[in-house]
This record gives C-alpha cells, structure tokens and sequence, in this order.
C-alpha cells in the first residue's frame, strides 16, 4: 500500500485525507479527518492524534508513503515539520513559492497569495474548468477569479460566518450564540430563531452580493464552492453551481503529481 496524506492547514481546522496512489492519477479521497488547529500543541500531540485517527481506518505511520502540506498559519510551521518527519519519517512537500502549479498568478506580491487559495484554485481549473471563480467558506470566506487562460486574477476576502455570529454575541450581551443553520422561517419567533435568520440570509446575501459583481465582471464564469459551511451556505446561492468539499485536498493530491520528478528511462 502506497498512500498519500495531504494536509490542509487552517486558522480553525487541520483536514487530513487520504489517497491510494496505486489506484492511478486520479485516485479518490480514501478517508479525511478534521483536527483543531492549536499553536500550544506540540510535535507529540500532533503525532499522537493523527496516528489514532489513521487507526480508526487501519492505517500506520508505515502506510504513508508521501505527505503534501498547505498552511495559512506560518508561526506553526516548525511544529508541523517536526511532526510530519518525526511521526512519519518524511520530508513533506509544502506548498510555498516555487513549486510547479500551472497558475501564472498576477497580483501586485505574489507571495501574499495563500497557499490554500493557489490550492482550491488548481483544484477549481482540473474538475470544473475556466473561467472559473472558487468560493471558500472558511475563518474568512474568500472569493478567487482565474480566467480562461489560467492566470490568477486576484480575490476578495471577507469576514467568514463564524466570526460575524461570534462577534454578535461577545459585542451585544443579551445575545447568545447560536447554531448556524438555515431557519425554519424568515422571521423569528424568538431571540435565537431570528439571530439565526439574520446570520444566514444576511450571509447569503453577501456572497450573492458579490457573485453578482463578479459574474458581471467575468461573465461565463463557473463557480464552486468549499469550505466548513459551503453545504450550509451554498444550496441558497442564486449562483454557485458546485459544491466540493473536498476541493482543497484536491487541489493538493493534483499539486503533488505535479512536482514529482519524472522516473529516469532505463535503457536495456
């Protein structure tokens, strides 16, 4: 057995997934988990938690054979090292500046962009094709725009829903925290149910507000969604078309078949 890990690294969620290499190219997501991003763990509680999700499905340190990483949290990046060389005896292939991705990206500083947004961004242009705008739901919720040929155009960025129901409730103090979910109804009944209509079909309306700009802007446009909350916020949206979970991991499994390095033709 030959797997691939990838590992999307996030300011609230670590996701795990993994791929049979054996099974060619275009191998499926095998299994995925999610881990609780935190700056006080430690190389062992890393290892530790990851090694007993890999259990869950049979899986050891020995199983993994390759790991890809993307991160938006650089004062982690020493202790994700030291776990992923500790635990399993790799060298991971970050996704930073240099590697092969296809994009030619036009922003002022190219090292501003994210490496999860160049990830869903590569994944975005292999399944659903270009012009193509990714919208993930994340701690923010990020809009990019590749069009059709392949260049990077640029983004916006704005507060994900978490933050926004999380604000309401530390900066109005009758208010509590609620479940973010679509309502029951349009109006509210009570404090919570209209809390709930306001945080979802406010939300909705922001990323439809600016689905409308940009589809005005580069019209033809396909547009997926991802992220924690894309299957909650999505099925509202007048325009995303697609939703994929699972497009950041994606985006890392096609990243890493693109920096391998070509196997030496053996002559007889």
């Amino acid at each position: 057995m030959s797997l691939l890990m990838a590992v999307d690294v996030g300011n609230t969620n670590i996701v795990l997934g993994i791929y049979d290499l054996e099974q060619g190219p275009r191998s499926p997501l095998d299994a995925s988990w999610r881990m609780a991003t935190s700056r006080e763990r430690t190389v062992d509680e890393y290892g530790l938690s990851s090694l007993a999700l890999l259990a869950l499905r049979g899986i050891t340190a020995a199983d993994i054979h390759h790991v890809v990483i993307s991160s938006v949290v650089p004062p982690l990046h020493p202790v994700l090292d030291g776990w992923l060389r500790t635990y399993f005896q790799l060298e991971p292939l970050w996704i930073e500046p240099g590697i092969r991705t296809g994009l030619k990206v036009l922003l002022d500083n190219p090292l501003e962009l994210g490496a999860d947004r160049i990830v869903n961004a590569v994944a975005g242009l292999e399944l659903y094709g270009a012009p193509l705008i990714a919208v993930d739901f994340g701690t923010a919720t990020t809009f990019d725009i590749i069009n059709d040929r392949r260049e990077y155009l640029g983004g916006i960025i704005s507060p994900g829903l978490k933050i926004s129901a999380e604000a309401l409730f530390q900066r109005a103090s009758r208010l509590p925290r609620v479940e973010i979910t679509e309502p029951e109804r349009l109006v509210g009944k009570s404090t919570v149910q209209a809390m709930q209509s306001g945080l979802y079909y406010g939300y909705v309306g922001l990323v439809d507000g600016i689905l409308a700009r940009l589809l005005e802007a580069y019209p033809g446009s396909r547009v997926v969604a991802t992220g924690g909350l894309a299957q909650v916020i999505a099925p509202a949206s007048k325009f995303i078309q697609h939703i994929a979970t699972d497009l950041t991991l994606e985006g890392l499994r096609i990243l890493w078949q693109k920096n391998q390095k070509p196997v030496p033709c053996q002559l007889p």
